[in-house]
């Protein structure tokens, strides 16, 4: 399976933005968006300065949202495509299934600091949805899915310092983390993404 393995800090400094992909490293005064705010690359200063028209700002827009949700290319145009099959707004309804993929999922739970660290916890085979043992990242949840730890897994260290932590989750999504058990209560709407995404134009690039 392919993946992204370069420095994750050099995602954020070219898009400009912080995707928070480090964890607690992108609060604090570590992150690269506060100690070096521009583009990497010999000329990063430069490139950033310009300002991209057109096709440049969908393709921006593009690799900031599949970025945050931490997809390739072919992962995230198979997610638009399977959008597009969706009646309603194609934009929003892309940003629905990002949130309701399972990585992202745990993430919100609080059960990780960063999406990275939510695929390693999926795919490691600690996670279970409505009781079954699920390890795909891109599991698509469902209205009234129960997203659990593993039962023999809740005993881990890991798991042990998430117990009795008060959590803020969006509304769509409710976690005990008493019991470690969530449940998805709503789909997600745009609102509850808490990233400012200008999902339509990625539809209006994928549309050419």
């Amino acid at each position: 399976m392919a993946k992204y393995i370069d420095a994750d800090c050099r995602l954020c400094r070219r898009e400009g933005c912080k995707l928070f992909l480090k964890g607690e490293r992108c609060l604090s005064g570590k992150c690269a968006m506060v100690r070096r705010p521009v583009a990497p690359g010999q000329h990063g200063a430069s490139n950033m300065r310009k300002k991209s028209i057109g096709y440049g700002v969908q393709l921006r827009e593009k690799q900031k949202i599949k970025r945050y949700y931490g997809l390739l290319e072919k992962q995230f145009h198979k997610l638009y495509e399977n959008a597009t099959k969706i009646r309603g707004n194609t934009g929003e309804i892309m940003l629905s299934l990002l949130e309701r993929r399972l990585d992202n999922v745990v993430y919100r739970m609080g059960l990780s600091a960063s999406r990275g660290q939510s695929r390693q916890l999926v795919n490691h085979g600690h996670i279970t949805v409505n009781e079954i043992p699920v390890n795909i990242p891109s599991y698509i949840v469902k209205v009234g899915d129960v997203v659990a730890v593993k039962e023999n897994k809740k005993d881990n260290a890991f798991f042990k310092e998430v117990q009795g932590m008060k959590i803020t989750t969006p509304k769509w999504l409710e976690f005990d983390t008493k019991t470690l058990v969530g449940k998805v209560n709503a789909l997600p709407q745009r609102d509850d993404v808490d990233m400012n995404f200008a999902a339509h134009l990625v539809v209006e690039l994928y549309s050419k």
